[in-house]
């Protein structure tokens, strides 16, 4: 299977044959992300596949928190730019699960660690967020949680 940074390259340059702008500046900005990473990490030390879905997985929550940001301003004409952005970088992501699959897991760490309340969200948070890395965004994992017990 090849890695995540070697799929961008590759769609690269199909985007840049294609002069497919909107594509093209989305995969330059991925790929940057995950050079980045690269330099940050030991001169030999290769980049692994889930590093590089923690890159993308912070890439799509800042264009997220942009189009908040961007509906409360009022300026929706280029929320559809950063929707495309996200949908351009899902492509590299694992399929998400589904809001039942995601609900199974939390009654699941519910059960494991004993939580009871609200105030013990942050110990299921955390055994939900390793079970499911990559699969799912932290919002929904943190709203789920926190109606599961009662919050």
């Amino acid at each position: 299977m090849s890695s995540i940074l070697e799929r961008i390259q590759s769609d690269l340059a199909v985007a840049m044959k294609a002069r497919d702008t909107d594509t093209l500046s989305t995969l330059r900005m991925l790929k940057a992300a995950i050079m980045e990473l690269k330099t940050q990490k030991a001169k030999d030390a290769a980049v692994s596949a889930e590093e590089e879905i923690e890159v993308l997985m912070r890439y799509v929550k800042k264009r997220r928190e942009v189009i908040d940001e961007l509906e409360r301003l009022g300026r929706t004409e280029t929320v559809a730019r950063e929707q495309r952005e996200i949908e351009v970088t899902q492509r590299y992501l694992p399929q998400l699960l589904s809001e039942e699959e995601l609900r199974a897991i939390v009654r699941e760490a519910i059960a494991k660690t004993g939580a009871a309340s609200p105030k013990e969200m942050g110990k299921v948070i955390g055994a939900v967020m390793g079970q499911v890395k990559g699969k799912a965004e932290g919002a929904a994992v943190s709203r789920l949680v926190k109606e599961a017990l009662g919050g």
